[in-house]
């Protein structure tokens, strides 16, 4: 018998939390498929690092997706919002905002760490995409891992 918490299709997903977006169907999972790690912005955070080496080191999953989305609210926020509610609450957060200007850069740099990340294993199998939430529906990979290795 399998071990249930193993991911049928080895595979692990990173997204933002944002209601619009649906990784099942999406990606056309079922559940037991994949893991789904989601956060604001789908930030490569220290926790979702631990998660995705947990899943690969312990779970077997090889591939990680990450979906990034148009009209995300993280998009043109900054760390001023910890200043903000410093000033409000009397303390400061210790969790980073992990808000962006630019929706592919700052993909190509969440695939670019992933892929240096020494603790995660297949980091040839780590794909980026854009999901046009506001107009076509569409997923479009950006950042392939011969593309990183070309522009350099």
């Amino acid at each position: 018998m399998t071990n249930p918490a193993r991911p049928i299709q080895r595979l692990a997903v990173v997204t933002c939390m944002d209601a619009r977006i649906d990784p099942a169907r999406l990606l056309g999972l079922e559940p037991g498929d994949a893991h789904v790690l989601r956060n604001a912005g789908g930030a490569i955070t220290a926790d979702v690092r631990r998660s995705l080496v947990i899943s690969q080191r312990l779970l077997g999953t090889r591939e990680i997706k990450i979906i990034r989305h148009t009209g995300c609210g993280m998009l043109g926020l900054d760390e001023a919002l910890r200043d903000d509610l410093a000033a409000e609450v009397g303390e400061h957060t210790d969790w980073q905002v992990h808000g962006f200007d630019d929706l592919e850069g700052d993909l190509l740099a969440a695939l670019a760490e992933l892929r240096a990340d020494p603790f995660l294993l297949h980091t040839d199998e780590i794909h980026g995409y854009v999901y046009d939430v506001e107009k076509t529906g569409q997923l479009i990979e950006v950042g392939k891992p011969g593309d990183l290795a070309a522009a350099s």
